[in-house]
């Protein structure tokens, strides 16, 4: 007869530390590696109604690089709630700001479904500006994200 189909239970699910220095990196390509790596896509033990994917550190997120002229083109909007009040911000405000690892974050959880189980398995992702992070006590493995395939990386 033929396999039988296994669903993964909470108490099986065994989660990962991961680190990928994004340094140099493009953002849509690291991020899809990242929103794979934290749904549990790259596991054969996949379930789409569980949170068995990877805890995943970032960092160097402000060395992150956006290919054509997207640092200057792109914009990201949102809306304060009162009428007329969209706003904009380009990605190169953002990358030179207080916070450009919101950069990494948004392009994440967009590729990330929308509900409880996205928003958990986003709580998984750490971001962080610099090349310091303060997991080490999990003794997560390095990924090379730029060694995966010639397109991952570029000079800013």
């Amino acid at each position: 007869m033929y396999g039988k189909t296994t669903t993964t239970k909470t108490a099986e699910v065994e989660k990962k530390w991961v680190v990928i220095d994004a340094k140099g990196l493009v953002v849509g390509r690291l991020a899809t590696l990242i929103a794979m790596r934290l749904r549990g896509k790259h596991l054969p033990s996949f379930t789409p109604h569980m949170d068995d994917g990877d805890n995943v550190i970032v960092i160097n997120a402000e060395k992150v690089v956006l290919t054509g002229r997207k640092r200057d083109q792109k914009m990201y909007y949102h809306h304060t709630g009162f009428i007329g009040g969209i706003k904009e911000r380009s990605a190169k405000f953002i990358l030179e700001g207080r916070f450009p690892e919101r950069i990494v974050e948004k392009a994440v959880e967009r590729m990330l479904p929308r509900g409880p189980l996205g928003r958990k398995q986003l709580g998984n992702l750490r971001v962080y500006k610099g090349g310091e992070h303060p997991h080490a006590a999990q003794s997560p493995v390095a990924i090379d994200v730029a060694a995966l395939n010639r397109k991952n990386s570029r000079s800013a």
